[in-house]
Protein backbone atom coordinates (compact mmCIF):
# COMPACT_ATOMS: atom_id res chain seq x y z
CA UNK A 1 0.00 0.00 0.00
CA UNK A 2 1.47 3.61 -1.07
CA UNK A 3 -0.48 6.48 -0.11
CA UNK A 4 -0.23 10.27 -0.86
CA UNK A 5 -0.45 12.61 1.54
CA UNK A 6 -1.40 16.82 1.07
CA UNK A 7 -2.85 19.99 2.87
CA UNK A 8 -2.40 23.16 3.57
CA UNK A 9 -1.48 25.07 6.36
CA UNK A 10 -5.14 24.73 7.91
CA UNK A 11 -4.14 20.66 7.66
CA UNK A 12 -0.55 20.45 8.12
CA UNK A 13 -0.82 19.80 11.85
CA UNK A 14 -3.04 16.73 11.29
CA UNK A 15 -1.46 15.58 8.17
CA UNK A 16 1.89 15.91 10.65
CA UNK A 17 0.33 13.31 12.93
CA UNK A 18 -0.91 11.05 10.17
CA UNK A 19 2.69 10.72 9.00
CA UNK A 20 3.93 10.23 12.19
CA UNK A 21 1.32 7.41 11.86
CA UNK A 22 2.00 5.84 8.56
CA UNK A 23 5.23 5.58 9.25
CA UNK A 24 5.06 4.00 12.98
CA UNK A 25 2.86 1.38 10.95
CA UNK A 26 5.55 0.96 8.28
CA UNK A 27 2.95 2.16 5.35
CA UNK A 28 4.73 3.89 2.25
CA UNK A 29 3.65 7.43 2.02
CA UNK A 30 5.08 10.23 -0.34
CA UNK A 31 4.58 13.83 1.61
CA UNK A 32 3.06 16.24 -1.32
CA UNK A 33 3.24 19.26 0.86
CA UNK A 34 2.26 22.03 1.99
CA UNK A 35 5.40 21.27 4.37
CA UNK A 36 5.07 24.67 6.86
CA UNK A 37 2.68 26.90 8.40
CA UNK A 38 2.66 29.36 5.64
CA UNK A 39 -0.16 30.31 3.52
CA UNK A 40 -0.92 27.79 0.97
CA UNK A 41 -3.52 27.04 -1.92
CA UNK A 42 -5.37 24.02 -0.81
CA UNK A 43 -6.74 23.27 -4.69
CA UNK A 44 -2.53 23.13 -5.38
CA UNK A 45 -2.12 19.64 -3.03
CA UNK A 46 -5.70 18.35 -3.93
CA UNK A 47 -4.58 18.14 -7.66
CA UNK A 48 -1.12 16.63 -6.92
CA UNK A 49 -2.67 14.36 -4.32
CA UNK A 50 -5.67 13.39 -6.81
CA UNK A 51 -3.31 12.96 -9.95
CA UNK A 52 -0.81 10.75 -8.18
CA UNK A 53 -3.60 8.17 -7.06
CA UNK A 54 -5.46 8.64 -10.52
CA UNK A 55 -2.49 7.37 -12.24
CA UNK A 56 -1.82 4.53 -9.88
CA UNK A 57 1.51 5.60 -8.68
CA UNK A 58 0.08 5.42 -5.16
CA UNK A 59 -2.93 3.19 -3.91
CA UNK A 60 -4.97 5.71 -1.79
CA UNK A 61 -4.71 9.67 -0.76
CA UNK A 62 -5.26 11.66 1.98
CA UNK A 63 -6.02 15.02 2.34
CA UNK A 64 -6.58 17.78 4.71
CA UNK A 65 -7.82 21.40 4.78
CA UNK A 66 -9.94 23.62 7.34
CA UNK A 67 -13.22 22.01 6.70
CA UNK A 68 -12.17 18.74 4.56
CA UNK A 69 -14.61 20.30 1.93
CA UNK A 70 -12.42 22.09 -0.22
CA UNK A 71 -9.83 19.75 -0.91
CA UNK A 72 -12.67 16.85 -1.50
CA UNK A 73 -14.40 18.67 -4.09
CA UNK A 74 -10.97 19.39 -6.25
CA UNK A 75 -9.83 15.45 -5.82
CA UNK A 76 -13.47 14.73 -7.31
CA UNK A 77 -12.95 16.65 -10.61
CA UNK A 78 -10.12 13.69 -11.19
CA UNK A 79 -10.95 11.23 -13.13
CA UNK A 80 -10.56 8.08 -11.54
CA UNK A 81 -10.86 9.63 -8.28
CA UNK A 82 -13.80 9.26 -5.30
CA UNK A 83 -12.59 11.31 -2.72
CA UNK A 84 -14.65 11.32 0.58
CA UNK A 85 -14.96 13.78 3.32
CA UNK A 86 -15.22 12.04 6.71
CA UNK A 87 -14.73 12.86 10.43
CA UNK A 88 -15.72 9.36 12.51
CA UNK A 89 -14.53 5.97 11.60
CA UNK A 90 -18.61 5.09 9.93
CA UNK A 91 -18.32 6.89 7.19
CA UNK A 92 -14.81 6.23 6.92
CA UNK A 93 -15.29 2.41 6.86
CA UNK A 94 -18.03 3.01 4.21
CA UNK A 95 -16.50 5.13 1.74
CA UNK A 96 -14.19 2.19 0.84
CA UNK A 97 -17.36 -0.79 1.48
CA UNK A 98 -19.50 0.95 -0.60
CA UNK A 99 -18.13 3.65 -2.79
CA UNK A 100 -14.64 2.03 -3.38
CA UNK A 101 -13.14 5.75 -2.17
CA UNK A 102 -9.12 5.81 -3.02
CA UNK A 103 -9.27 9.47 -1.26
CA UNK A 104 -9.83 10.45 2.03
CA UNK A 105 -10.48 14.24 3.03
CA UNK A 106 -10.79 15.78 6.61
CA UNK A 107 -10.82 19.06 7.58
CA UNK A 108 -8.02 20.20 9.92
CA UNK A 109 -10.15 22.33 12.07
CA UNK A 110 -13.51 19.83 13.15
CA UNK A 111 -11.35 16.85 13.42
CA UNK A 112 -9.39 16.05 16.10
CA UNK A 113 -5.97 13.71 15.49
CA UNK A 114 -7.52 10.29 17.61
CA UNK A 115 -10.27 10.34 15.76
CA UNK A 116 -8.63 11.02 12.28
CA UNK A 117 -5.85 8.38 13.18
CA UNK A 118 -8.74 5.77 13.26
CA UNK A 119 -10.47 6.62 9.91
CA UNK A 120 -7.40 6.61 8.68
CA UNK A 121 -6.61 3.08 10.46
CA UNK A 122 -10.14 1.24 8.98
CA UNK A 123 -10.14 3.27 5.72
CA UNK A 124 -6.60 1.62 4.84
CA UNK A 125 -7.78 -1.83 5.75
CA UNK A 126 -11.71 -1.75 4.61
CA UNK A 127 -11.53 -3.63 1.11
CA UNK A 128 -14.46 -2.42 -1.61
CA UNK A 129 -17.63 -4.84 -0.94
CA UNK A 130 -18.02 -5.03 -4.92
CA UNK A 131 -21.27 -6.59 -6.21
CA UNK A 132 -24.34 -4.16 -6.64
CA UNK A 133 -22.11 -0.67 -5.42
CA UNK A 134 -19.90 -2.19 -8.71
CA UNK A 135 -22.52 -1.45 -10.96
CA UNK A 136 -23.34 1.98 -8.82
CA UNK A 137 -20.05 3.10 -9.52
CA UNK A 138 -19.75 2.66 -12.95
CA UNK A 139 -22.94 4.16 -13.04
CA UNK A 140 -21.62 7.18 -11.59
CA UNK A 141 -18.56 7.59 -13.89
CA UNK A 142 -20.90 6.91 -16.78
CA UNK A 143 -22.44 10.01 -15.35
CA UNK A 144 -18.98 11.57 -15.17
CA UNK A 145 -18.28 11.27 -18.68
CA UNK A 146 -22.00 13.12 -19.34
CA UNK A 147 -21.42 16.01 -17.39
CA UNK A 148 -17.62 16.59 -17.60
CA UNK A 149 -16.55 19.55 -20.56
CA UNK A 150 -13.80 19.45 -21.15
CA UNK A 151 -14.20 22.05 -24.37
CA UNK A 152 -14.75 25.30 -24.18
CA UNK A 153 -18.66 25.97 -24.17
CA UNK A 154 -19.85 26.56 -27.89
CA UNK A 155 -21.84 29.78 -28.53
CA UNK A 156 -25.14 30.12 -30.06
Amino acid sequence: MRVAIGADREGYILKEAIINHLRAQGIAFFDFGCYELERADYAVYAQKVGEAVASGEYDRGILIDASGVGVCIVANKIKEVRAAQVGEVYSARMTRRHNDANVLCFGGRITGAAVALACVDVWLKTPFDGDGHAERLAELDAMRAVYRKDEAPSEG
